[in-house]
């Protein structure tokens, strides 16, 4: 096909999660009903950690960037989704897809670097407690923060630039209810092998080496329990956990993905479900129900607003 007979591809159609009118229906009241009560617990943790002097740590400084990042990531595919279960031609537009190809890979990266920087804090913290405060000072992990946002706007940008330069004149249709790169580059009308390497080793690197990174920091954490004492293990061991349900939480689903050649895989959309929506808006909670403190502090808050609510009411 030479080039002067292309038609140019302005929208992409969306096949959705299902066909079936009924199971759009309890999917949408599944995911509106799971946003109303889990949307609001990251917004809490946020409010928590920047309203308590006594959160006025790092750890807890990067978990409130960690919700952050969680509320901006799940807020790229599911508005639409959830639009889409009530529209009878799911559609979006070449530009739009872009967007969200370019916003949901730098928030993944961002979160996938902001999990080192964590890895790291609780490191310092555990090997090298007399140093934590000048080695991790608040300047440090705002440059930290600020380097995630970069990180992963180097990867989005790589990945944009890959797939803006391919030409769609065809099919137009995507068999998921939001746009990703191993979908989106089987549409195009050329030769796509290089351009699927080179994705796929920007994934897979990015992937891969956080997650490496990830399993040998806390398996020094973990070899450091045997010279601590008995109640220090039990800290230790429950920050470890904690972090390791984070992190095989978000990467598996990743790798699931993205870390496989380009052809469908059994259940991609249960997992890109997973990995979109469920787990990342989940991840700070996991994190909450095990820290004493943050909870704590939720409960001092809310018993203020309580207090000035009956105040105002009087």
């Amino acid at each position: 096909m030479g080039q002067e007979n292309w038609t140019v591809v302005t929208t992409f159609v969306l096949l959705g999660l299902s066909p079936a009118h009924e199971v759009q229906l309890i999917l949408f009241f599944l995911f509106l009903l799971f946003y109303i009560i889990v949307l609001p617990g990251n917004i809490l943790i946020i409010l928590t950690v920047w309203g308590d002097p006594r959160l006025d740590s790092p750890m807890y400084f990067l978990l409130a960037n960690l919700a952050f990042l969680d509320i901006c990531y799940c807020s790229v595919t599911p508005p639409k989704m959830l639009a889409d279960f009530f529209s009878r031609h799911k559609t979006i537009s070449y530009r739009g897809c872009i967007a969200q190809i370019f916003f949901l890979h730098l928030l993944g990266a961002a979160e996938a670097f902001l999990l080192l920087t964590m890895a790291y804090d609780r490191y310092v913290a555990i090997c090298q407690p007399l140093r934590y405060t000048s080695t991790v000072s608040r300047r440090v992990c705002w440059a930290l923060v600020g380097a995630s946002w970069a990180g992963g706007f180097i990867h989005a940008i790589i990945l944009v630039g890959l797939i803006s330069q391919l030409p769609f004149c065809g099919p137009n249709v995507l068999d998921n209810f939001f746009c990703d790169v191993p979908q989106v580059i089987k549409l195009a009308c050329t030769d796509v092998v290089l351009v699927e390497i080179l994705t796929f080793s920007n994934n897979g690197l990015v992937i891969l080496l956080c997650f490496l990174l990830l399993l040998v920091s806390y398996s020094l954490l973990l070899l450091k329990l045997w010279a601590c004492s008995p109640q220090s293990q039990s800290k230790v061991a429950s920050t470890c956990i904690t972090h390791m349900i984070i992190v095989f939480v978000m990467f598996v689903p990743a790798i699931y993905i993205y870390c496989r050649p380009f052809h469908t895989v059994p259940l991609e959309k249960v997992v890109a479900v997973l990995h979109t929506v469920v787990f990342p808006l989940t991840n700070p909670m996991i994190y909450t129900l095990r820290n004493k403190e943050v909870k704590s502090a939720m409960r001092r808050m809310v018993g203020r607003y309580r207090s000035w609510g009956r105040e105002l009411s009087k």
